[in-house]
């Protein structure tokens, strides 16, 4: 509670973004705040470190930032997750709706071994698409979703009960709104 306490005010609300009546909960001046990112990947990592995760994929780009350190604290592999078209090797693909929208994320089929114990990290949990279509391609692969990070949950949306039940795991989060 403490550390949701010094991010929240580190969070700016941005109205109207990507398309009106979206409320875009933007993480970026939490970013020029060294101390309290280094909090929070501690806090992820600690969480995680003793559920024998084996790598983490992270979705592009605002998950990127986090993931990349996450990974770097638990000494494991970083897989990214990239919108469609960025990456250049054999990937395979998985479409999913946003809050305002459709879209669709890629990975490389050579990211990890079958049976790799994967965590999966994003910034913000919403409605849960992007997540659900996350864990999707790390199955697909034959990889385990061992996990669920974020650094926000919108609690009032569907995203945390749609993980729950399509993947029977918590979703960990630092901040809930």
């Amino acid at each position: 509670m403490l550390l949701e306490n010094e991010i929240k005010p580190l969070l700016r609300d941005v109205h109207d973004f990507p398309k009106p009546g979206i409320l875009f909960k933007d993480i970026t001046p939490l970013l020029n705040h060294p101390a309290v990112r280094k909090k929070v990947v501690v806090e992820i990592a600690n969480h995680f470190s003793k559920k024998n995760i084996e790598a983490l994929a992270a979705v592009e780009a605002r998950g990127f930032i986090f993931g990349s350190l996450i990974a770097q604290q638990l000494n494991i592999p970083f897989i990214p997750i990239r919108k469609a078209g960025k990456l250049p090797y054999k990937k395979i693909k998985e479409e999913y709706d946003l809050e305002y929208g459709k879209a669709s994320i890629e990975m490389h089929i050579d990211a990890f071994q079958p049976g790799t114990r994967v965590l999966l990290h994003d910034d913000l949990l919403a409605t849960g698409g992007t997540a659900t279509a996350a864990g999707q391609m790390v199955q697909q692969l034959g990889g385990i979703v061992a996990g669920y990070s974020f650094i926000i949950n919108l609690s009032f949306l569907p995203g945390e009960n749609l993980l729950k039940t399509r993947f029977e795991l918590d979703p960990h989060y630092v901040v809930k709104f």
